[in-house]
Order: C-alpha cells, then structure tokens, then sequence
C-alpha cells in the first residue's frame, strides 16, 4: 500500500491509478468512509483514460488513526502533502460531502496559488457553512449534530448501519431500490476509521464556515446537488455555492439522495466527463 507521511507524522493512505502522464482526477470521500467510496467512478475514469487518485482522511480508513486534527485545516493541508508529493499539475479535484468541504479548503489555500488545479466538482457538499447560526439561518439546528455525536458514541456499529440503510442513499424513501451490498460497504468503510475522529469530524464538517474559501476559488467548479438530499440540505449548499463561486455551474437532480454518485452513478459519471473535457 502506498502512503505519504504529513509533515506533523501522519501516514495518510493514497491510491493513483492511471498513466502518469494522463490528466489527474483526485477524488475526496465523504464522512465517515474511505477512499473506496470513489470505485466507481475510478473505475470508469481509469477507463476513460485519466489518472485517477484517492486518499483516506486521516482518522479514516487505512490512514493513520491519530489523536488529534481533525478540521478542514488539517484535512486540506493533508490533502496537499499527497498533491505535492505526486507533484500533480493541472488536477481536477472532486469532493462528496465533507470531501467538498476539504476541496475547497484545499483549492482555495494550496492547490490554487501553487497553480495545481484545473477545475473542481462540489458533489452534496457541506460549504459554506451546514450550522444553523444568526448569520446562517438555513442551516441545520446544533441539536441535529448533538444526535449524531451521541448516535457515535453510544453505538457505532448501529449507527453505521442506521445512517446508509435510511438518509444517505434515500432507502427510507417508498419504492426506493434497496441495495444491501450498498450498505454493508458504507458500514465496512466507516468501522476501518477511528471513532475519535469521525466524532470529532462532526464539528469539522458541520461548524467550519467556508464562506471565504468559496470566494476564493476561480477555477471552473461543477456544483452537483440532488433535491431530496436528506443530509445536506441543497438549498444551503449547492444553491450558496453557486452564488458564492466566481466561475460555478450548477446542476441539481430531481429526486437524488445524498449518495447519488453511488446510486445514480451512470448520471453523475457523464456529467463529470462532460464538465472536465468540456
């Protein structure tokens, strides 16, 4: 297995498939999984001729389970430490969720000014900000995010079960097409990462205001948000991001669940080869 040691000593898991040579697509997974999260669309890359790469954030699948930073800062500079070793140039940068969150961090404070990125695709992501404040009343009440914490600590495995078989892929909708396969492999990349940091994850993806950093970011950014996303509400998040971006596109899906790019993946895999060729 292939792995970068961060300059605080962290061994962060990565895979790279593809011809070196080949235009680099870096996929960054949601909370609580893994790089796994991405097969699919790796695959379908990979086949499509790109280099494809993948890490694990730390805490979370193969990467090391250390005590300690788990917040965007540390997730972006992460995420440069594997950029910078690759020495990856003209890089498109995909992010799900919480990985959204970390692409825009990482776009707008490393990959951007150090001219390593060509475009960006925000899928459900959690910017600008998911917190329901004065500032932000759209967002999501505090006690939401006390539940999941106390969901975590009481019961882990439950709770890794619980959160894939209902919200995140839309199975608690009626007629929705139940995939077990589906969430026996979100609950198998959860229970490879360490409880402290997906516990602390909660406050790192739900409490950082990234309303700077999209701001910040001028690269052409794909903007994808499914309408019946349970997670992250779209008209907080993808709508916001359209308006905040300086060069965005934005799609929205009807009916899709947070996880379309697992459950709807034929979709969202065209999309993403048209917006990154075109």
């Amino acid at each position: 297995m292939s792995f970068v040691t961060t300059p605080d000593g962290v061994q962060i898991f990565y895979k790279d498939w593809g011809p070196k040579e080949a235009q680099p697509i870096v996929f960054h997974h949601g909370w609580p999984l893994s790089a796994d999260d991405w097969d699919t669309q790796m695959l379908f890359f990979l086949a499509q001729g790109f280099r494809v790469i993948a890490h694990d954030r730390r805490g979370h699948g193969r990467s090391s389970q250390v005590d300690g930073g788990h917040d965007m800062d540390h997730y972006a500079a992460d995420t440069s430490a594997v950029m910078e070793h690759l020495d990856l140039k003209n890089a498109v940068h995909v992010g799900h969720s919480t990985g959204g969150g970390q692409v825009a961090r990482y776009v707008a404070r490393h990959g951007q000014p150090q001219g390593r990125v060509a475009k960006a695709a925000l899928l459900s992501a959690v910017p600008p900000l998911m917190l329901k404040t004065s500032d932000n009343p759209g967002g999501t009440p505090i006690e939401a995010f006390d539940g999941l914490r106390a969901a975590l600590a009481a019961n882990r495995a439950q709770f890794f079960l619980d959160v894939p078989s209902g919200p995140f892929y839309g199975y608690n909708r009626p007629g929705a097409q139940v995939s077990q396969g589906v969430i026996q492999n979100w609950w198998r990349q959860g229970m490879m990462g360490s409880a402290k940091a997906h516990y602390e994850g909660i406050k790192a993806f739900s409490e950082t205001d990234q309303t700077e950093d999209l701001k910040a970011i001028t690269v052409p950014t794909l903007v994808m948000q499914g309408d019946d996303d349970q997670i992250v509400p779209y008209k907080n998040a993808a709508l916001l991001q359209d308006k905040l971006l300086a060069n965005a596109t934005l799609k929205i899906y009807a009916g899709l669940s947070h996880g379309m790019h697992t459950t709807n993946a034929d979709t969202i895999n065209a999309d993403l080869l048209a917006f990154i060729r075109g």
